[in-house]
């Protein structure tokens, strides 16, 4: 069994939360671009800070239905466990093996869609980024209670785990403020 500290518990809980308002904002904007005419999201800016231009695309349905509904499920079974471990509640090794898993592949989810929206898309979506930088905050923290005591090269990893988080967030960062170099330099 593993338990969180509140160290670990409060920042997990805080991130699912996040991750879930983010993907509950998207799914309504979706819906209300479906049944609504000449509806258009709040968090639609401009050509390049658009949830719209975002919504349109093929990757914004990977699966034939809305992206948004993989993260009101997922963050909704994240705030769950966020409560659970907040009150003291201890859970099996192996759940939090699926936990770690999942945001996993929610990581590497991610990471296509930042590359699909920065150079295929060539738009910005302002609660996407919102998923995209809590669900690596959250997969640290679920490494270090899964894998905190391990010892040689895994303990490496758990021990090096925040910096390369630091690393995945300024590969994106980068990445998008050099695609959009002109937009940003535009603004200021």
């Amino acid at each position: 069994m593993i338990s969180a500290g509140p160290r670990s518990a409060w920042p997990l809980l805080l991130g699912a939360l996040l991750g879930w308002g983010a993907s509950v904002t998207l799914l309504v904007e979706k819906f209300k671009s479906l049944t609504e005419t000449n509806y258009k999201p709040m968090c639609t800016i401009d050509a390049t800070i658009s949830c719209t231009t975002v919504m349109e695309a093929k990757s914004a349905s990977m699966f034939g239905f809305p992206n948004p509904i993989i993260g009101v499920i997922g963050f909704s079974v994240f705030v769950t466990i966020g409560v659970l471990l907040v009150v003291g509640i201890s859970l099996p090794r192996w759940f939090f093996g699926g936990m770690w898993l999942g945001l996993l592949v929610g990581i590497a989810a991610i990471g296509w869609l930042v590359w699909d929206a920065t150079f295929e898309i060539h738009a910005l979506c302002p609660w996407c980024m919102v998923v995209w930088a809590v669900t690596p905050a959250m997969f640290a923290i679920v490494t270090g209670l899964l894998f905190g005591r391990s010892r040689g090269l895994l303990q490496i990893l758990v021990e090096w785990r925040w910096t390369l988080i630091a690393i995945y967030y300024a590969i994106i960062i980068l990445t998008v403020y050099i695609q959009f170099q002109s937009y940003w330099n535009s603004k200021l």
